[in-house]
């Protein structure tokens, strides 16, 4: 009680004011962020502050940060995997109060939109606004007298981040927020493919390229719709070991054949896969998982993400019966589906723990890069 106590009155003193705290500033493509103090100021209308408690390190802040190059985009503040408590709120917003438990996420759901509407999809009109970076109007952060994008809506590599309430999801008060900051994006994003995007059946054979923590939560998800056979696919052999905790029944390593991957899951299948998931966000290996699919029933999602590349295909690999899908935060409507990720967690139905391999300070940022950047986690 003396914590809470304590808490309650540190988040009543701040209310209002401009926060001083750390963060990690991204001042520039492709160059090592900087641990610096910024300004975050109090929430605006429909917004929510929140002081984070844990975050993530996604491939998609790596991206921004070192292949995206789009420097229009800096400085900015990266990261948007991460839990947190309600420190103060805007006006209008009813939704939240101070001491909530949260997930922001990159994913708004307005619930009034056309889209949010329908049962069909878990894209949101507004949502794409805040996609990538807060423009310099909107973000609450400044530091040394200049104005820091908040990086898709969150910026969660700092002690205090502002949020629009579309893009927060209140949690169980009793979710350990160091474990559940993952829901947030990566394990939402591969098993959703999974379970909701691809709709992997019971008795199916599938494969998942890519065994990052996005690939190793779409192999939970095949194995949590009952797949017979789920075959990972990784370049890296460390992770083996790894996939068959979460549930893998085969592990290929492409680099141990002299034919394509999809040859050799074809054989090893006796015509294709029912469902292949792609987690790598590279356009030979989207190729490829297609080309892995079965002839006439097979489906592959795409959930690896870039802008760098087209995909070339031969239309008979979709006239002779495949069906090629997308899938973004796994197909949940995040406000909805995050608090349900959460809970089955707490019942113990979902792993999360599993995922973590390291846990870091705010200062040790640039070596967490690093370790994801060299596959080291």
């Amino acid at each position: 009680m003396e914590t809470l106590y304590i808490r309650q009155k540190q988040i009543f003193v701040t209310a209002f004011q401009v926060i001083k705290c750390k963060a990690a500033v991204a001042w520039e493509p492709n160059k090592p962020v900087v641990i610096e103090e910024i300004e975050v100021a109090p929430p605006q209308a429909n917004e929510v502050r929140i002081k984070i408690v844990a975050t993530a390190v996604c491939h998609s802040d790596l991206y921004h940060l070192f292949e995206g190059m789009n420097k229009d985009g800096f400085p900015t503040v990266l990261g948007h995997e991460a839990a947190g408590i309600v420190e103060s709120v805007g006006p209008g917003v009813t939704e939240f109060q101070p001491g909530d438990k949260v997930i922001p996420i990159f994913l708004s759901q307005c619930q009034e939109c056309h889209l949010c509407k329908n049962p069909k999809t878990n894209q949101c009109a507004v949502a794409w606004i805040h996609q990538e970076t807060m423009s310099a109007v909107e973000s609450r952060f400044t530091c040394k007298g200049k104005r820091v994008l908040q990086f898709m809506g969150t910026s969660t590599f700092s002690e205090y981040t502002v949020v629009h309430q579309m893009a927060v999801a209140k949690i169980d008060p009793a979710a350990p927020l160091d474990k559940v900051c993952l829901v947030g994006c990566g394990i939402s994003t591969g098993y959703g493919a999974a379970v909701n995007t691809a709709k992997v059946e019971p008795g199916s054979t599938c494969a998942v390229f890519g065994l990052g923590a996005v690939g190793l939560a779409a192999v939970m998800g095949c194995k949590a719709a009952g797949a017979k056979r789920i075959i990972a696919v990784d370049i890296n052999p460390e992770k083996a070991e790894k996939a068959k905790v979460f549930g893998a029944t085969d592990f290929v390593n492409p680099k141990d054949h002299d034919k394509p991957i999809s040859e050799v899951l074809t054989e090893m299948t006796n015509g294709g896969v029912d469902y292949s998931v792609e987690c790598v966000g590279n356009v030979q290996v989207m190729r490829s998982a297609l080309e892995s699919s079965a002839q006439g029933w097979g489906v592959s999602v795409i959930v690896g993400w870039t802008t760098l590349h087209d995909i070339a295909i031969q239309p008979i690999h979709l006239i002779s019966g495949r069906t090629w899908k997308g899938s973004l935060f796994g197909g949940f409507k995040s406000k909805d589906g995050v608090p349900k990720m959460v809970k089955a967690y707490l019942d113990k139905k979902l792993k999360l723990d599993e995922f973590i391999t390291h846990n870091m300070t705010l200062d040790q940022a640039n070596d967490a890069i690093e370790l994801m950047k060299n596959c080291k986690w």
